[in-house]
């Protein structure tokens, strides 16, 4: 059965869809077999991976109760696969409200493919929204990207109190997988005191492994490939090799 990890931050322009992209490629190269569910509106992951945006999508499963098997994705990597997302999930939340189980909807549709897998990665919308409410309550655990800028702890707080709800009245299994620092500038001391009061406050659950500002990690999206399909040897793709390592220790 897989392990299904949610990749959540309410901040946007954190380093979320990349992490979530990166990380799952990177277990895919070690020839874990992984899924990539795109579950913000936006649609980066789909595309980031090079997956056209105008196909069925995680909607058709959450909302019209298509099987979810109908819309896997293959990517370039062989052990990596994806399900889409597009614009019309930005309505899934208006649809579902008066639904019985609204939060359980993605729980259930995961059910059918975990056995085919072994890591589940869900990429949520920058929001703590009905959505992210479903992919926390479908998941064994949450990986939170954080910036290394200055109100990177600010919702931080929010963020751990509304995972701390859904433990304790939707999903009592929920654990924190970890604090992943991005877009760390070793140049900046602003940088190394975030990463250093971060470590101070969550010492056990801050990977070691840091994501540094890195040109290629930027590029690669435009071109439809994770990091290490675009520049193997940059800094960006030896990064998430390296928290993919980090991760399967710890798990």
């Amino acid at each position: 059965m897989a392990r299904t990890i949610s990749i959540v931050n309410q901040k946007g322009g954190v380093g979320k869809t990349t992490t979530a992209i990166n990380l799952a490629a990177s277990l895919a190269v070690a020839e874990k077999r992984v899924l990539l569910v795109d579950f913000d509106p936006q649609g980066n992951s789909t595309s980031g991976v090079g997956i056209e945006k105008n196909c069925k999508s995680i909607y058709q499963a959450i909302v019209q109760h298509e099987t979810i098997e109908s819309l896997l994705k293959q990517t370039d990597l062989k052990f990596l696969t994806v399900v889409p997302s597009s614009r019309e999930l930005t309505g899934a939340e208006i649809e579902l409200v008066d639904v019985d189980s609204r939060e359980f909807r993605l729980k259930e549709c995961l059910q059918r493919v975990s056995d085919d897998f072994d890591y589940i990665f869900i990429d949520c919308p920058p929001s703590l929204s009905l959505l992210t409410i479903n992919a926390l309550v479908a998941s064994d655990s949450v990986l939170i990207p954080l910036q290394c800028e200055y109100y990177a702890l600010e919702g931080l707080t929010e963020l751990m109190r509304t995972i701390g709800l859904i433990k304790e009245r939707l999903n009592p299994a929920l654990e924190i997988e970890g604090i992943v620092l991005t877009m760390f500038d070793s140049r900046n001391r602003l940088a190394h005191q975030v990463a250093d009061e971060v470590r101070g406050h969550f010492k056990d659950k801050t990977f070691n492994t840091m994501i540094p500002r890195n040109v290629r990690l930027s590029e690669s999206p435009s071109f439809g490939k994770p990091v290490l399909l675009y520049d193997i040897q940059s800094s960006g793709a030896v990064s998430y090799l390296d928290l993919a390592k980090e991760l399967v220790s710890r798990v």
